[in-house]
């Protein structure tokens, strides 16, 4: 059995749980939470860092230098339509958007989001463990490994399951954490 290749499979499964969190808004100014912003522009949706200079020049502020004045229009309506809760406030070619203090409630609402995401990425490192059980079984049954190989290749694969549990569970209260700090 591969344990490297049982590692990368969960290893993508934290990187794309990570990008996904970084989506959910917190109380700082961060560009990620505009990664999922797509624009009509030209006939096309395009994500809107390809459409101007994204910057955060303060904990409470972001900035976007738009490249092209005729698209200013489409970028405000796909923010505003995107429920962040954030109201562009258009000043020429500059597009500010100020970050609001999260309510409390709206703080639990996101640290529910965490923990659901964080589900899901428990349940893609499950299926990974699976895949990887069944294929041992398999190899055992057509007497390709010993039941002793299967028994110890069995209890890596746990463990290596457990350590990538684990390490979600710890992303899940850092980023809850960082959610519910006023």
């Amino acid at each position: 059995m591969d344990n490297n290749l049982l590692k990368n499979k969960m290893d993508d499964s934290i990187n794309f749980f990570e990008k996904e969190l970084s989506t959910v808004r917190t109380s700082r100014a961060n560009p990620s939470i505009l990664d999922n912003i797509f624009v009509d522009s030209y006939g096309n949706k395009t994500p809107l860092n390809q459409l101007g200079n994204i910057s955060v020049p303060d904990a409470n502020m972001i900035t976007i230098q738009v490249w092209d004045s005729s698209v200013i229009k489409s970028i405000e309506n796909a923010i505003i339509e995107s429920n962040l809760g954030i109201n562009p406030q258009t000043d020429g070619q500059l597009i500010r958007l100020p970050i609001p203090k999260l309510s409390e409630e709206r703080r639990k609402e996101l640290a529910k989001l965490v923990s659901q995401y964080g589900e899901q990425a428990k349940i893609a490192i499950r299926n990974n463990r699976r895949e990887f059980v069944d294929k041992i079984k398999k190899d055992e049954k057509n007497k390709e490994l010993s039941q002793d190989e299967a028994k110890k290749s069995l209890s890596k694969i746990q463990l290596i399951t457990d350590e990538y549990i684990g390490k979600i569970d710890k992303i899940i209260s850092v980023k809850q954490s960082e959610i519910l700090k006023v």
